[in-house]
């Protein structure tokens, strides 16, 4: 029962912090520099909380999983994530994106996150939330 609604706690800081995400991608087009990099770090947290989440509802379904990648394939064999290379190139580009200060990391940052991972995101976060019914 504790595993069930730490999940459900989680679940509740994820959904804030993908509705801030989701606000950005919605202006992506008018944000500044300085906005866009305040997206980034949405994401940042976004994709963290994500996981996160994810490990936590795959371990109230008695899945246990530890690390990252093994929460992201397991997600991926339950059919919950639907793109898993999506979600394993954003775990290993989180790093490389969280360096923002270089112009041609923060052009392809941006581009990623718009492109790729906000949908895959979505995805996931549409799938939680339907769980909670």
């Amino acid at each position: 029962m504790n595993k069930e609604i730490r999940w459900r706690q989680r679940f509740h800081n994820f959904d804030k912090a993908y509705g801030q995400f989701h606000a950005a991608i919605l202006d992506i087009d008018k944000l500044s520099v300085l906005e866009k990099e305040g997206l980034i770090q949405r994401f940042e947290y976004t994709f963290e909380l994500a996981w996160k989440t994810l490990k936590d509802y795959l371990e109230s379904k008695e899945v246990i999983v530890k690390f990252p990648r093994d929460v992201i394939k397991a997600a991926f064999q339950y059919e919950i994530i639907k793109n898993g290379e999506v979600w394993m190139d954003m775990l290993e580009k989180r790093n490389l994106i969280a360096h923002t200060y270089d112009e041609e990391r923060f052009k392809f940052a941006v581009k990623k996150i718009k492109e790729e991972y906000y949908e895959a995101i979505t995805q996931v976060h549409s799938y939680l939330d339907g769980e909670l019914e």
